[in-house]
């Protein structure tokens, strides 16, 4: 099964509507959505507006691919659990976010091996075909490191090695 998923915050049709366009060509591949309140109501492929954390995690655990927007949470969720991953982020020229951080976010993600990254619907999609070829990141643990997490505390309470 792919997962496909806009996050939790706002819709992003381009991606639903790249996505349901595929999945008219490609209607025996299983496909499931969390799709947010979009306004597109997409013909061929099945899914839900959102989902509770608890689902999310078991969608993602069971999918063999996750496409999705540029989002931190769903790529440490598919990185914990050893899921490919391809993100299209959000662009704010197109008045899809206020800031081009999921360019930025996902770009360090493909540098390092633990996303694929499609720049628009058209790579989305090539990419998309290809699919057996985008391999799963190295998983990470669940939780933050001791270190990271001491480096924080030192940080906000102003302490210097």
């Amino acid at each position: 099964m792919i997962f496909v998923t806009v996050g939790m915050q706002m819709p992003f049709p381009r991606l639903v509507t790249a996505i349901d366009q595929w999945a008219a060509r490609n209607h025996r591949v299983e496909l499931f959505a969390q799709i947010g309140n979009d306004r597109y109501p997409p013909a061929h492929l099945k899914g839900v507006a959102f989902l509770s954390p608890t689902a999310f995690r078991k969608t993602v655990q069971s999918a063999q691919l996750v496409v999705s927007h540029g989002g931190t949470g769903t790529i440490l969720t598919a990185m914990e659990f050893g899921i490919p991953l391809l993100v299209m982020p959000r662009k704010k020229d197109l008045r899809e976010t206020r800031c081009d951080h999921q360019f930025s976010t996902c770009s360090y993600f493909a540098r390092t091996g633990a996303v694929e990254l499609a720049h628009d619907e058209d790579e989305l999609l090539k990419k998309l075909d290809l699919r057996d070829r985008i391999k799963p990141p190295r998983k990470i643990g669940p939780f933050a490191s001791d270190l990271l997490l001491q480096s924080l505390s030192e940080f906000i309470n102003g302490v210097k090695r």
